[in-house]
């Protein structure tokens, strides 16, 4: 299937991204289009754009709202979501402390990825590791 989002990803789009490839279409392709666009290709399921049916709802960023829609239950996707919530939104308390090291992280995968495509790619890895310690704390 196709996905599509906005351009210059971050932190939530990121985990998005990885979270679609892992958990719900393994043969999933991105496309990306221009931030604030409002034509939505047909042959594409928006994600992560204002008013799409993955986007952000009740103060949850995307991520979280993919784990609702997808009934994907598990503790460690649950805390992941958890930290993109506070990085990706802004919050009075942060309860999470590796919140703002994941914006900030997933800010400098963009600047250094010559395009959105590459960055999905270092994002992956960024995330794949996330969950592997995170997991630990799930043992």
């Amino acid at each position: 299937m196709k996905w599509v989002t906005w351009e210059n990803i971050g932190v939530d789009r990121m985990a998005c991204a990885w979270l679609i490839r892992r958990w719900i279409d393994p043969e999933a392709e991105f496309s990306f289009i221009h931030l604030g666009e409002k034509s939505l290709p047909e042959d594409g399921e928006p994600f992560d754009i204002p008013g799409a049916r993955y986007s952000h709802h009740a103060g949850h960023c995307t991520f979280y709202i993919f784990l609702k829609e997808h009934n994907l239950d598990d503790p460690v996707l649950a805390r992941i979501a958890q930290i993109v919530d506070q990085a990706d939104e802004i919050q009075e308390v942060r309860v999470e402390p590796a919140a703002l090291g994941l914006d900030l992280i997933c800010r400098g995968v963009r600047r250094i990825s010559k395009d959105d495509f590459e960055a999905l790619e270092h994002g992956r890895l960024l995330y794949e590791a996330l969950y592997a310690e995170l997991s630990r704390d799930e043992i």
